[in-house]
């Protein structure tokens, strides 16, 4: 019997070729996490001023040659027999508190949206929203990328939870729904409204430790020990709920 009439050898030969494409895909994702998570914190590190000022006042200070300075703290919460971790960074501009900027992530239509939420320096308004990944229908639910759709979160209070809407919006917490993508539009809304939810009363279940421990640099000098982590949080506690 030849190997083109064996049933049992063609299978074998799908198996192997299988595994070795396996293999191989997990190698360069292996390879290239590293890059892609560098180039996710820098994306969102030129995110941080435009989430928090706009884009016309971020625009100006890049120009003009100033920056923000930019903090980037850790948050866990424990909450409703769930653990979740935030990243938080923190804006100052000549060392005042002009704004926030939360990450967060949850289940799309398709698959895990990344999200950023920028409010202001009271943390009473929503400034921004930016989808950091996404993999959700071309044509349909990726729209949720576009800037004309995010920009009804600008100005959205955070005091109350926003709901989405197929009929247009008609309250200070309502918002249009993506056209055909009701559910991307809804996985987008949650996300930021449970990452606001989380993040504004924490009070104790957050990131503590007594025990400093110091390490290497990350590439934008932001750890420098878990302690100096915990009193940057609780200062963000504080002036969330100022």
């Amino acid at each position: 019997m030849g190997f083109k009439n064996s049933n049992i050898a063609q299978a074998w030969l799908v198996l192997v070729l299988c595994l070795c494409f396996g293999s191989a895909l997990a190698a360069v994702h292996v390879t290239l996490s590293p890059t892609i998570l560098e180039n996710k914190i820098n994306e969102t590190l030129e995110k941080v001023p435009v989430l928090v000022l706009g884009e016309e006042t971020a625009a100006a200070m890049l120009q003009g040659g100033e920056a923000l300075q930019i903090e980037s703290v850790q948050v866990q919460v424990e909450k409703s027999g769930r653990s979740v971790s935030y990243v938080v960074y923190g804006a100052l501009l000549k060392g005042a508190r002009v704004g926030w900027v939360v990450k967060s992530s949850g289940q799309g239509y398709a698959d895990e949206i990344e999200l950023l939420v920028g409010v202001n320096g009271k943390a009473d308004t929503i400034t921004g929203l930016f989808v950091l990944d996404q993999k959700e229908t071309p044509g349909l639910g990726n729209k949720v990328i576009e800037t004309r759709w995010r920009a009804q979160f600008i100005g959205k209070p955070t005091g109350s939870a926003l709901a989405v809407t197929k009929s247009g919006a008609s309250t200070p917490e309502e918002i249009d729904a993506v056209t055909g993508a009701t559910i991307s539009s809804k996985a987008v809304v949650q996300i930021g409204n449970t990452a606001l939810a989380d993040v504004g009363p924490v009070r104790k279940d957050i990131i503590r430790s007594e025990d400093p421990i110091s390490g290497p640099m990350d590439p934008h000098g932001w750890s420098v020990s878990v302690r100096a982590a915990c009193r940057k949080i609780r200062w963000f506690v504080s002036c969330w709920d100022s």
